[in-house]
């Protein structure tokens, strides 16, 4: 039997979760994940000027979210956040970096700080591609 849900109760989420993290751990060893943010404008600020959210595991950083305000935009500050967040996961001990979008101007964004693409979904959402980039993060 299943259930097809919109609002799955918090402890089912929890048991998939928490199986799913015993079975890699079994498989390909523990991952080690922690949280990651950088936020605009320090703690004070509470993120609400932008930032980065993502966690590292597996050696790997993955930049789940990275907003910045219209008004802080075309700055640079994108790369600064991204490169602080790659300096914390290298002293986490992680040796590669990935993230993913759909806007054009982040994928260039992207790119300009040493991203590159590995894999697209055409028409996720309809009419444009999610682009999947990857970077090595290991110092020289």
């Amino acid at each position: 039997m299943f259930e097809v849900t919109d609002a799955p109760p918090p402890e089912a989420l929890e048991a998939i979760g928490n199986g799913l993290t015993a079975f890699n751990a079994a498989d390909v060893g523990p991952s080690e994940r922690r949280p990651l943010a950088v936020l605009v404008g320090g703690p004070e600020a509470k993120g609400q000027r932008g930032g980065l959210n993502g966690y590292t595991g597996w050696g790997w950083l993955f930049v789940q979210w990275l907003w910045l305000p219209e008004d802080l935009r075309g700055q640079g500050l994108a790369g600064k956040l991204l490169q602080a967040a790659e300096d914390e996961a290298r002293r986490r001990g992680c040796h590669n970096a990935w993230i993913d979008t759909f806007n054009p101007q982040a994928r260039r964004a992207y790119e300009r700080q040493g991203y590159e693409a590995f894999g697209e979904l055409p028409d996720f959402p309809i009419g444009r591609t999610r682009v999947f980039l990857k970077k090595s993060i290991v110092s020289g």
